[in-house]
């Protein structure tokens, strides 16, 4: 994996952005339940993707607001944590070392008994040929999981007994997003506070690969999202997303998220690389 300088943050423009005005891709529901394709399905055996409703609305700094966000409050959470791994074009390093260091941090965060990796994505927003695998960002709202999805991924990671016993207790999904090698500095990730998000923003879509279809969130627009980003981000932060919660008291169940075009970015600066961890996170309550 090619390697940049490190870009540090500007801590001003940190302290002084307090919002971006950006176009955020809504699904345009026609009433048929959209269809998506996973890119490791032949481009032959594809359709063209559901169109999108493309809204401007404002992104919020969150690093400016007086509360910081929570996993279960918000959908979404911030923390610094430096890995031990600093080159992330190693597919063995990557599952031996980091799958460990994101199982241990969110053991922290959040409580749990046990974490289970079960895969990781990295990307860039100017993936080269030289890169396999280096997917772009994902420009879309959506979310990873459904309340249908999310039980049966513990059925597919886990072994059919404990899969069975940890269905009965609280479990969920959380995503753990980092940038690599230099600080954000354009296609940022937003997301939506989970308090804002009504029921029937939520659109299930089938989600599409060579063997199987798996069901997504995509999103609908409603005025009353509130949607945030933490400029400049570096690699020393991560944040973790709330996809899926079995949880029914009013806690946080998931959070629709998507890059972003930021408007504010610099010219020239180097494109924006992350990887994302998906994680089956388990309670013993």
């Amino acid at each position: 994996m090619a390697q940049f300088q490190h870009w540090q943050p500007d801590p001003i423009r940190i302290r002084s952005l307090d919002a971006v005005e950006a176009d955020l891709n809504y699904l345009a529901f026609t009433g048929e339940r959209p269809v998506t394709y996973a890119r490791s399905l032949p481009i032959v055996d594809r359709v063209e993707a559901p169109r999108v409703d493309a809204r401007r609305v404002r992104v919020q700094n969150a690093r400016l607001l007086p509360e910081p966000p929570t996993l279960d409050r918000n959908g979404f959470e911030l923390r610094v944590h430096p890995s031990e791994l600093t080159n992330f074009s190693n597919d063995d390093a990557i599952r031996r070392i980091y799958y460990a260091e994101a199982a241990e941090c969110i053991k922290r965060a959040t409580g749990a008994a046990k974490v289970v990796v079960f895969d990781h994505t990295l990307r860039s927003a100017r993936p080269n040929q030289d890169e396999p695998g280096v997917r772009e960002p994902g420009s879309r709202v959506h979310n990873d999981q459904t309340f249908v999805s999310g039980p049966r991924r513990v059925r597919d990671h886990l072994p059919t007994e404990e899969a069975r016993e940890r269905l009965q207790r609280r479990h969920a999904i959380i995503n753990f997003w980092r940038p690599i090698t230099y600080a954000v500095q354009n296609w940022p990730l937003a997301m939506c506070d989970a308090r804002s998000i009504a029921a029937w923003d939520l659109v299930p879509t089938d989600l599409v690969y060579p063997d199987k279809v798996g069901e997504t969130y995509s999103f609908v627009y409603n005025p009353d999202h509130r949607w945030y980003y933490y400029p400049d981000l570096v690699p020393e932060e991560v944040l973790l997303l709330k996809i899926y919660d079995s949880r029914t008291d009013g806690t946080a169940r998931l959070t629709a998220h998507t890059a972003f075009d930021d408007p504010s970015s610099r010219p020239g600066a180097p494109p924006r690389r992350s990887i994302e961890l998906r994680t089956l996170v388990f309670w013993n309550e």
